[in-house]
């Protein structure tokens, strides 16, 4: 598996400087640009191209905090997709019994919503967007500054932690992503990992 870090020269922390990682992004597209070696012998534009894309994904994959973390998962467990992890994340039990009283509630409304539901259903929504938006802020925040501090002894228990986080954080945007189809809204932003892979 191709390690997205090294493309750009840094170490796998999740604290990255994003302008400096934007500034050696642009250096390495001019540099490996298919356009820039349409001269050259077949197998070095076959590079030039395989260069790229390597170069395209890296900084999907580490421009955004929360898909940075998502692909540090997958190297750390030593694959490629979010597909194939050996031990699924389990949302909290809390959270659980709590996303399926929502669910239970809106199979039960079906689809005729009226003024005072609606009001709930919104008042529910928009505390589960709040939780959700708390959710990132602790990955991207002092999660990833555990990992980035933690010794190499202690990372299995912070990469766990941030697993966790990203379940609730999962669990909490399907619900959202409910309750707004319930409200007519449609669904809430595609996630980030789905836009960056």
């Amino acid at each position: 598996m191709s390690d997205f870090f090294e493309v750009f020269g840094l170490e796998r922390r999740l604290a990255i400087d994003v302008a400096a990682l934007q500034r050696r992004f642009y250096e390495l597209s001019r540099r490996w640009h298919p356009d820039f070696h349409q001269a050259a012998a077949p197998a070095e534009q076959a590079r030039a191209l395989e260069e790229s894309a390597r170069v395209n994904a890296a900084y999907r994959a580490l421009r955004d905090p929360l898909a940075r973390v998502e692909y540090l998962i997958r190297l750390e467990e030593g694959r490629a997709t979010r597909e194939g992890a050996v031990v699924k994340p389990k949302a909290p039990p809390a959270l659980l019994a709590e996303m399926f009283e929502i669910q239970e509630a809106l199979e039960a409304r079906g689809d005729s919503l009226d003024d005072g539901t609606r009001a709930t259903l919104t008042v529910q929504r928009d505390a589960l967007r709040a939780r959700m938006a708390e959710a990132e802020a602790q990955i991207a925040g002092p999660l990833s500054r555990a990992w980035d501090a933690a010794a190499a002894a202690d990372r299995p228990a912070a990469l766990a932690a941030l697993k966790d986080a990203l379940a609730t954080r999962a669990y909490l945007r399907t619900v959202i992503d409910d309750l707004a189809n319930a409200l007519g809204e449609g669904t809430e932003e595609t996630h980030v990992a789905n836009r960056r892979d």
